[in-house]
């Protein structure tokens, strides 16, 4: 799996079993919407670190917590 697929795969997880959606998390991390909209949409190819700790803190997370699964480990470069 490519490493933006993966984190895409989390923000979908994430957003599933908090009951919420990519807006609500990305508002309550300080962040637009539209960074991880086109994220998703792969209109960004190479997501930035900060943008998945804003989306983190929105969660009520922390990066290892969003990084914690096996499919991190050994990702494709995109």
């Amino acid at each position: 799996m490519k490493l933006n697929d993966a984190i895409v795969r989390r923000i979908e997880e994430i957003c599933e079993e908090r009951g919420s959606n990519i807006c609500d998390i990305a508002l309550k991390g300080g962040m637009s919407p539209s960074a991880i909209y086109d994220l998703i949409k792969g209109r960004t190819k190479c997501s930035k670190i900060i943008t998945v700790k804003r989306f983190c803190e929105g969660a009520g997370i922390t990066l290892s917590d969003f990084f914690d699964k096996d499919y991190f480990n050994e990702p494709e470069e995109d």
